[in-house]
């Protein structure tokens, strides 16, 4: 594989990435899709740049900044794909396949890709395009080896291949939702060494994670579920985009770092994206906390300490989903990263089975916020009498507060302390479930 560059062309890559998918999603689509699904697929197309093509990590090569004809042509390749980036969005259907073929076989450098369901290929391009159109039933010993074992299969001779086939070499992926097998991405080449299995598989996942949100959208449609407009009204952009910028500043120090930062990301979206209904065991929700701080840590580094204070309790315990991690978030914004020497956030929590509550604790040691700021945190917004509580935390307050109060009635409490140059002070009190 080519050298695509130093490090800092990989970066500006994934924010000129960042850039097309937020027109393409916001803008030009009508309508314009929500906040989770635009950062879903700023994540999967940035980390496959990110780790399917190892040599733009190691360090300056010949065509520097993705230079030459050669760069541009890539470049293109790549705004192609995020600018249709979720076809399979409408499920894997003949016409979204076909759409999604052409986009990836640029990135995969191979002469041909093809994607199936389980008994036909739903479509192709690429060298034989005329001899494998849509409902060609599927015939190569590979595939269905793919399809039986749900694992990737590496192929490089030719008699795993059609019989007078011009490849030499392929890969084929299963595509999978909800735990099965519903078909297969390959991606075939005419000389011997095959695409890159890792990128096929990536891609692979890819291509999962749409057919999954496709389910989530039809599920959203039958079911009278606010799951996932809490999630878009929880998940703040701005974090993924510093947290991908983090990983490509250190994927070429650090690549083995890189990586694990890029399964803490991908843990924290797969949790966020498969809860399912209104509550999840607080243990559940301490761990997505958790890898959210850890993503934080990487950023800040020592500038970020964090302090754990869990009674073993309150780990079965019923809570509200995603309503602790956007506390957690509001003390790293708003209270440590304008600190000049950072802080400590400190989470505490605890059961109490007299009185049969819950309760929450999310402090820090930052810059804290005066009198006048505390007593409009939850004004309603538009408020032009105290405009600051449209800024900053109040907006996470309040939808905290709007959820809280839908859920619990009069039976939770959400009390704020802050003082300037001490920190912030959060607790929750709610019924223990």
């Amino acid at each position: 594989m080519r050298d695509l560059g130093g490090p800092w062309s990989l970066v500006l890559v994934n924010l000129a990435v960042w850039g097309i998918i937020t027109v393409g999603t916001q803008v030009l689509l009508t309508p314009s899709l929500g906040t989770v699904p635009t950062i879903l697929i700023g994540v999967v197309v940035t980390s496959i740049l990110t780790l399917g093509y190892p040599s733009a990590l190691r360090g300056p090569g010949a065509t520097r900044f993705l230079g030459g004809a050669e760069g541009r042509t890539r470049r293109s390749a790549r705004r192609r794909v995020v600018a249709t980036a979720e076809p399979l969005r409408a499920g894997l259907t003949a016409e979204s396949a076909a759409k999604t073929v052409r986009l990836l076989r640029p990135i995969l450098d191979a002469d041909a890709v093809a994607l199936t369901d389980r008994s036909e290929i739903l479509a192709y391009t690429g060298r034989g395009a005329e001899q494998h159109g849509s409902g060609t039933p599927l015939q190569t010993t590979a595939t269905r080896r793919a399809l039986d074992t749900a694992s990737t299969v590496v192929v490089t001779d030719p008699a795993d291949l059609q019989p007078d086939t011009p490849f030499a070499s392929a890969v084929v992926v299963p595509l999978r939702v909800s735990g099965e097998v519903v078909g297969t991405l390959k991606a075939y080449r005419v000389r011997e060494d095959p695409p890159l299995p890792e990128l096929v598989e990536a891609l692979a996942g890819v291509l999962s994670l749409q057919l999954e949100l496709a389910d989530v959208d039809r599920e959203r449609e039958l079911a009278a579920n606010a799951k996932l407009d809490a999630l878009r009204a929880q998940i703040n952009p701005h974090f993924l985009f510093n947290i991908l910028n983090t990983i490509a500043s250190k994927a070429r120090t650090d690549p083995e770092t890189a990586r694990g930062l890029l399964l803490r990301l991908s843990d924290f979206f797969r949790y966020s994206i498969q809860q399912q209904g209104q509550f999840a065991e607080f243990g559940q929700e301490y761990f997505f906390v958790r890898t959210y701080l850890t993503l934080e840590q990487a950023r800040y580094g020592d500038r970020l300490g964090v302090d754990y204070d869990i009674d073993p309790q309150v780990l079965t315990a019923r809570v509200p989903v995603l309503i602790i991690q956007p506390l957690v978030e509001n003390a790293v914004k708003h209270g440590l990263a304008q600190a000049v020497d950072g802080g400590t956030v400190t989470l505490r929590a605890k059961a109490d089975p007299l009185s049969r509550t819950t309760t929450v604790v999310v402090a820090d040691d930052g810059v804290g916020m005066p009198p006048e700021v505390v007593d409009h945190l939850f004004d309603p917004p538009g408020d032009h009498l105290h405009p600051v509580a449209d800024e900053g935390s109040g907006i996470a307050l309040r939808n905290i507060s709007a959820r809280l109060s839908q859920l619990f009635g009069e039976r939770h409490s959400l009390r704020v302390e802050s003082s300037p140059g001490e920190g912030t002070v959060v607790e929750l009190r709610m019924p223990l479930t």
